[in-house]
């Protein structure tokens, strides 16, 4: 027992986490955590299990949207619990109990991706090793991220998705490890991206009473109109044999231009837009040469003919290229949703690459087929801007996550960080932007300053909440990029402090009130934590944005500095 009050000892203090000792006579077992529910509680434990030090636990393949496994977990206690929210439905979620020499005092909770339902226990594993308890809920079902079959003609199981299950299960979570542990806690918090990145935005609205610090990567807040976005932009590049339709051959070509054009003018050339929207692009340079053929050409040809044809657009196909990087306005200039960033091209085989499917990604379609019009057979030709209309009336499950009044949570004295990958190729980075504005606009107004509780991080080069182009620099140990780089990493290896870990700068505001100024994202080469690290750079609160200070090692963290520009 004293060895192993000492590893966590300097485990903790090298992250920067306190180390609390705490005192359980409970013990890791269904009857003793069966005891421990609330009175009047109907929720039930279904599994315990014991995971020893170097142990390896998760939901495998059954779990469809985290199959892989944990390893290398610290000693626990894995507990599952279901909880019935309705006549005909209910949800699950797990627990991470830690050992109670091992437990740093906080409770923290994961969220999930796309329709996707199992339960998280890959960020679960990851939080562990900060000595969190640490939990995820499935939302009510399991099924793949892009599968939303589940949500038909089921409003209980799109509320539970929406909102509910999320709240349910910190809060039931809570009094669990609470009576585990025979304390308080002292401090709660909540990390996710994507669908987790709305979950976050949701609990700050509803229940801002739930965590102190919230970490929310790339929201996917603004259901109604994401989802129907998701299908729009399908339709841009749709039909498949049409002429605006831009074959994804052509995404690396379009991409090559984007960063000709506008990897400088952020001020240095280096392979990473830094700032897409101040970069004046001009796509016609992608035009081919339709002149007419030469005369001694051999019929039949396929106009238009040009020699390299395969490296560029025709008339048609850059009219597809103005609608994607352009806002999505309706009738009376009405906004409706942002556009994809330049620089975003290499993640766009997900909602662009129609040759297979000849349709748009589910991500939109089976969410109107579903969650809105419940009608499996919804033939996506009949899209309009009446369906979004009827999606905000509607709004299944509750799920948007606009409410941009959060005086609630920031009388708490909460603390919200925000990132979104400047490279996101699945949700438009301009969503996260307009969501800022709308908060900055709607708290201004009353007189609450947003950089004393609420940050908003750009990430240059970052694809959806993980990866990046170019070797830009995205690691910063936000929700899911630990399990990315592997199933036993977590934090920054070698750079375990506020000023590299996301998490650990959440927690230092939260706890300290020393705000983050910038966040240092890392680039290990081949993504491998036992490689080198190749780059080092600042990430700024928004609008400031990093600059290169003319001196010094590009790929140095402290060869930049946030500025403002504005």
């Amino acid at each position: 027992m004293y060895r192993q009050f000492v590893h966590a000892c300097i485990s903790y203090i090298s992250i920067g986490v306190p180390v609390i000792l705490a005192e359980t006579s409970n013990t890791c077992s269904k009857s003793s955590l069966s005891q421990l529910l609330p009175g009047g509680s109907n929720a039930t434990i279904i599994e315990v299990t014991p995971v020893p030090a170097n142990g390896t636990f998760g939901g495998g393949p059954a779990d469809l949207e985290f199959p892989t496994n944990d390893t290398k977990l610290p000693a626990l206690c894995a507990v599952t619990v279901n909880v019935p929210s309705s006549e005909n439905s209910s949800f699950n979620f797990g627990l991470f109990l830690p050992q109670a020499t091992d437990w740093n005092g906080r409770f923290i909770s994961s969220g999930n991706g796309g329709f996707g339902g199992g339960i998280n226990w890959n960020d679960m594993g990851t939080n562990s090793h900060y000595g969190f308890a640490s939990m995820s809920t499935d939302t009510g079902h399991i099924s793949s991220t892009g599968d939303g079959s589940w949500a038909l003609n089921d409003p209980q199981s799109q509320a539970d998705w929406g909102y509910r299950a999320m709240h349910g299960s910190v809060s039931l979570a809570k009094e669990l490890t609470k009576s585990y542990y025979g304390k308080s806690i002292s401090y709660s918090y909540y990390s996710g991206c994507s669908t987790g990145g709305r979950q976050g935005l949701k609990e700050v609205q509803m229940f801002p009473e739930d965590f102190d610090g919230v970490l929310a990567g790339a929201p996917a807040w603004w259901t109604t109109h994401l989802q129907t976005w998701t299908v729009k932009v399908g339709l841009y590049n749709l039909p498949n044999n049409g002429a605006n339709h831009i074959p994804a051959s052509l995404f690396p070509v379009i991409s090559a231009e984007v960063f000709r054009q506008c990897d400088a003018q952020d001020g240095l050339a280096d392979g990473i837009i830094s700032d897409p929207y101040g970069c004046d692009f001009y796509p016609e340079t992608l035009l081919c040469d339709q002149s007419p053929p030469p005369a001694n050409a051999t019929a039949p040809y396929s106009p238009p003919y040009d020699a390299n044809s395969s490296a560029c657009l025709t008339g048609p196909q850059i009219n597809t290229l103005y609608h994607i990087y352009n806002d999505w306005v309706e009738t009376n200039q009405t906004f409706v949703f942002p556009h994809l960033a330049l620089g975003s091209e290499a993640q766009w085989s997900v909602l662009l690459d129609t040759s297979v499917t000849n349709s748009p990604n589910s991500l939109g379609t089976s969410w109107v087929a579903n969650f809105l019009l419940s009608d499996p057979n919804w033939n996506y030709n009949n899209f309009s801007y009446s369906t979004v209309q009827l999606a905000d009336q509607i709004n299944p499950g509750m799920a948007n996550a606009d409410d941009f009044d959060l005086t609630p949570f920031y009388k708490r004295g909460g603390k919200l960080l925000h990132y979104h990958g400047l490279s996101d190729g699945l949700i438009a980075t301009g969503s996260s932007i307009y969501f800022y504005k709308q908060v900055l606009k709607t708290m201004i107004a009353k007189g609450m300053n947003l950089d004393d509780w609420y940050r908003f991080f750009l990430v240059p080069g970052m694809q959806h909440c993980a990866n990046s182009v170019n070797d830009a620099p995205w690691y910063f140990a936000g929700a899911n990029q630990p399990f990315e780089l592997g199933s036993s990493v977590y934090s920054v290896p070698g750079f375990s402090d506020p000023k590299h870990d996301i998490l650990l700068a959440l927690m230092a505001w939260t706890e300290e009130d020393r705000a983050p100024d910038s966040i240092i994202a890392t680039k290990f080469a081949n993504d491998s934590v036992e490689a080198p690290v190749i780059r080092q750079r600042p990430l700024c609160p928004f609008p400031t944005q990093a600059r290169y200070v003319g001196l010094g090692n590009e790929d140095d963290a402290e060869s930049w500095e946030c500025r403002a520009l504005y």
